[in-house]
């Protein structure tokens, strides 16, 4: 296993739109693999494989307490999501240290393969369903400063590059 590298917005290619996976192999078992460890280290709840710069359609998610119970959704598609919706505070490992509102269904059914090439189907509500419809939007090439105004957007997108000249230049004080 191996940590990734995860791209910080506003990095072009976040905006990749993911292609679907062919096959799971040993290829994609590898890339899971090496996706959990960077998520779990990143201290995340999901990863979109278009965060390491992998633009195939693969997300990884845990929302459980103890951190042990990854959800592994390759090809994922919304069947059904509630006309319900709710906003919520999100942040996202491509965008470190911004958290704002987002509205997004209260409740989705998803299909996807799992990391064994079997189809699933996954009822989802509250923090699970929130968290697969924010690193599904990955897939689709959107981070989810686009749900906020321009306004919003253009500030965190200074502020990005702001931290990462500074880092370039070694200097971590922000």
């Amino acid at each position: 296993m191996a940590q990734l590298t995860i791209l910080c917005y506003p990095d072009a290619r976040l905006h990749t739109v993911a292609k679907p996976v062919h096959a799971v192999d040993t290829r994609i078992r590898s890339l899971i693999a090496d996706m959990l460890e960077t998520m779990y280290e990143a201290k995340g709840i999901g990863l979109a494989a278009t965060q390491v710069n992998v633009h195939e359609r693969l997300v990884l998610v845990d929302v459980s307490e103890e951190r042990n119970e990854p959800m592994v959704l390759i090809n994922p598609q919304i069947t059904w999501a509630s006309a319900e919706k709710q906003v919520g505070e999100e942040g996202c490992l491509s965008v470190p240290g911004i958290y704002d509102g987002v509205e997004r269904s209260l409740a989705i059914k998803v299909q996807a393969l799992d990391g064994e090439g079997r189809l699933r189907e996954i009822a989802a509500e509250g923090l699970l369903a929130v968290c697969i419809q924010h690193e599904m939007d990955h897939l689709m090439g959107k981070v989810f400063v686009e749900y906020l105004s321009p306004l919003k957007r253009n500030r965190i997108k200074t502020k990005m590059l702001k931290v990462q000249r500074d880092e370039a230049r070694g200097n971590t004080t922000t």
